[in-house]
């Protein structure tokens, strides 16, 4: 049976995800910056408003690399302590070192601040100096999953090393395809890698329902997007994945 991972932008969007039948989410606010921490309010939200989704919330306090200085490994760590307080279903995080390896020490002491949760390592994974070495390594940590687009800008590009991750993984983790996962290729990739489960976000465009708008100004410094449009999972699309 195939299971599908929403990023959810938003409560709403975990919503959407639940409606189209999708099993879990990874809710991440600063999707232009690959998903960054949501706060509290948002993770609370997303839990009062559906039922039965399991929620996986990304623990990443900036955008960029996956080299964290040690405030920001405190800011992780009290993450995950606020996720368990909200006992969602899992967290997600990747630290890598600066040679491009797994940051074993850190990982394996976020892990053991997760406690019960079930962890994902994200892409950080995709950008590691050797995914077969880090496979064996996460493995051996108790990680449960890992999201990869087998280190290539999308999972189609990727489907080689996507099925040679699931064939050394040998059922010991799941082996997650996403990035560029869509309802046209979602069976390819499915059949080209043996993949069970797959992440993407299913989102459409949101028109703002402002009548007076000023657009000379931007609250933003992404020069493409529209003040006037947001972007969240449908409902519609995800059941096409299905």
């Amino acid at each position: 049976m195939r299971i599908i991972e929403i990023c959810a932008n938003s409560a709403q969007s975990c919503v959407e995800a639940e409606a189209g039948g999708a099993k879990r989410v990874e809710l991440c606010a600063g999707i232009p910056e690959g998903g960054t921490t949501p706060g509290y309010g948002e993770i609370r939200t997303a839990q009062s408003l559906t039922s039965s989704l399991d929620i996986n919330v990304i623990i990443r306090p900036r955008g960029g690399d996956f080299l964290y200085t040690p405030a920001e490994v405190q800011s992780m760590l009290f993450d995950i302590e606020m996720a368990k307080q909200l006992g969602v279903h899992g967290v997600v995080f990747g630290c890598l070192t600066k040679a491009g390896d797994l940051d074993v020490p850190l990982i394996k002491r976020l892990k053991a601040a997760s406690g019960t949760l079930s962890v994902t390592c994200h892409r950080a994974f995709d950008v590691c100096r050797d995914p077969f070495i880090a496979l064996e390594q996460l493995i051996e940590m108790g990680f449960d999953r890992i999201l990869t687009s087998g280190g290539q800008p999308d999972a189609v590009s990727g489907i080689p090393m996507i099925a040679e991750l699931i064939r050394r993984a040998a059922g010991r983790i799941i082996i997650m395809p996403g990035c560029g996962v869509r309802e046209n290729n979602i069976a390819h990739i499915e059949k080209e890698t043996g993949a069970t489960e797959f992440h993407t976000s299913a989102r459409h465009v949101i028109y703002s329902q402002m009548i007076y708008r000023n657009e000379n100004v931007s609250m933003s410094n992404n020069t493409v997007t529209s003040e006037f449009e947001t972007i969240q999972t449908d409902r519609n699309k995800v059941k096409s994945y299905l």
